[in-house]
């Protein structure tokens, strides 16, 4: 399975291309919603990243896909902005949400 990432800045989006994740650079909100209609169609994608800004955008589908849990997966990114002392514990967060286990 793939992880793909749907990102509002070029920073994020190279950064992880260099580590083999590809992924597209969007700022509208009804680009967002397509990417991610489209990603959703494709078998080999397990995990699709989206950056907090675009998850903002379109909360009712990121919820509805996080609940539903079928694949791919999906998992909200910190934007470039944001203060890693205000989230440290962000990835814990997510998972405790996801599964109502807490590690």
């Amino acid at each position: 399975m793939k992880i793909y990432c749907i990102s509002d800045n070029i920073d994020t989006n190279i950064g992880l291309r260099l580590v083999g994740i590809d992924g597209k650079v969007i700022h509208e909100k009804e680009k967002v919603i397509e990417e991610i209609n489209r990603v959703r169609k494709r078998k080999d994608i397990g995990i699709i990243l989206i950056t907090r800004k675009l998850a903002e955008m379109v909360p009712d589908l990121i919820d509805e896909l996080k609940l539903s849990a079928e694949l791919p997966l999906i998992l909200e990114i910190p934007d470039r902005h944001v203060d890693p002392e205000e989230e440290p514990e962000y990835i814990t967060k997510y998972v405790q949400e996801s599964i109502g286990i807490k590690i």
